[in-house]
Order: C-alpha cells, then sequence, then structure tokens
C-alpha cells in the first residue's frame, strides 16, 4: 500500500509543508525544491512525482518557502535560504523510520535547481542524484565545484539561453554530470509528451545511481 500524508518540517524559525509519498518496497526518496513563483501544488512536479512514484520512489513535494515569505519575489532567489531549508528537510528526511535508509535524491526546477546543488554541496554522500529541469544551476555559483552528486541537467532545445547557462555551470560540476536537450520545449515543458520525458530521464537517472545511504557515510 502506498503511504500519503501531508508532512510539516522544522526548518529553524519556520514550519514548511510538505506532500510525502511512499510506495512499497521505495527504493529511495526524491525531494522537489520548485522554482520561483510556484508551490509544492506546481501540475509540472506533480506529474513528475507521480511518475517517479510508479517507478517505486517515494517523493517530498514540499513549499521551501511560508506563504508570507513567497510574497516577497525576492526570496524565490535566495539560493542560501532555499537551499538551508533542502538540508532541514533532508535531516527530517533521516529522522524518519521508514526513510532514513533510502537513497536521497534531489529534483530541482529552476532557481530550484540551484537550490538542490547547493544543498548537495552541503550534504556530500548522503546524495545519491541531483535532476535539473529547466533549472538555473549557474545561481548555485562556487558550490558548483563542491558537488558529489551525479547531476543530471534536463533544458529545453527551444531555451536556448537557459541551455548556455546550463552548459557553463556543468563545466564547473567535477561530480559526473550531463545535459539533455528535449528538441522542441521550451522552460515550462508544455509542449506534447515534454513532461512525460523529463520524468522518464529523472526516474532512469536516480535507477543508476542507488547507493544504499548507510555505504555512503
Amino acid at each position: 500500500m502506498t503511504l500519503r500524508r501531508t508532512v510539516s518540517i522544522d526548518a529553524g524559525s519556520v514550519s514548511l509543508s510538505g506532500d510525502l509519498v511512499v510506495p512499497d518496497d521505495a527504493r529511495a526518496i526524491v525531494v522537489f525544491a520548485h522554482g520561483s513563483g510556484s508551490s509544492r501544488l506546481s501540475p509540472r512536479n506533480v506529474a513528475v512525482a507521480d511518475r517517479l512514484n510508479g517507478a517505486g520512489l517515494a517523493t517530498l513535494l514540499l513549499d521551501l518557502l511560508t506563504p508570507r515569505e513567497a510574497a516577497d519575489r525576492a526570496r524565490a532567489f535566495d539560493i542560501e535560504l532555499l537551499a538551508t531549508r533542502l538540508v532541514a528537510a533532508a535531516g527530517w528526511v533521516r529522522s524518519q523510520p521508514e526513510l532514513a535508509e533510502r537513497p536521497l535524491a534531489f529534483f530541482g526546477a529552476s532557481t530550484g535547481a540551484a537550490a538542490a546543488l547547493v544543498a548537495a554541496a552541503a550534504l556530500g554522500d548522503d546524495v545519491a542524484a541531483v535532476v535539473s529541469r529547466g533549472g538555473r544551476p549557474d545561481l548555485a555559483g562556487d558550490a558548483l565545484k563542491q558537488v558529489r552528486a551525479p547531476t543530471l541537467l534536463i533544458v529545453g532545445g527551444e531555451d536556448p539561453h537557459v541551455l548556455e547557462l546550463n552548459r557553463a555551470a556543468a563545466r564547473k560540476v567535477r561530480a559526473e554530470t550531463r545535459i539533455v536537450v528535449i528538441p522542441g520545449a521550451g522552460h515550462l515543458f508544455e509542449e506534447h509528451g515534454a513532461l512525460e520525458r523529463v520524468a522518464g530521464l529523472a526516474a532512469e537517472w536516480i535507477a543508476e545511481h542507488l547507493v544504499p545511504a548507510p555505504s555512503r557515510r
């Protein structure tokens, strides 16, 4: 039976709301970091999460900002703050008996991808993989050189500026890194079949890089 529940995660002075889905015998837990102007209810990330659940991966969709914080547009670009909250979410995952020993991965979109990479750099070997969808990994700055998790950067072919930013960022990541361009897809991957392709690529990448949590510490 698949476990589904709403959770509250302590992140210092605030509590973050999240939606947790854990399929039977989940092989890993994927924590999502949505992009600017979005939330854990983003239909695109929900669609990707559903596909990952079908592939036997647990997912945690969460709001990295409180509703009040989200009203301040600048907060969505505070990568350090978002990354700190992702690290707190990872700590919460490790405190849950049903999740503690499962490999941990991050899936980030837009600015959330930068936060995922900064958090991955901070957490080191405790992160098995990172996937970026139309992300801004360039905003992770110097943390890119510290990322040890295999990183997949997925970019739409009709999003040339973001593609160049991804290529530049990939050159700074010392871990295994791959860029996949989806032909005909724009920044939001709204074109027919584009999001399904993203989900399939993410599931494959994470499955290829699963390492049991105890051996990574």
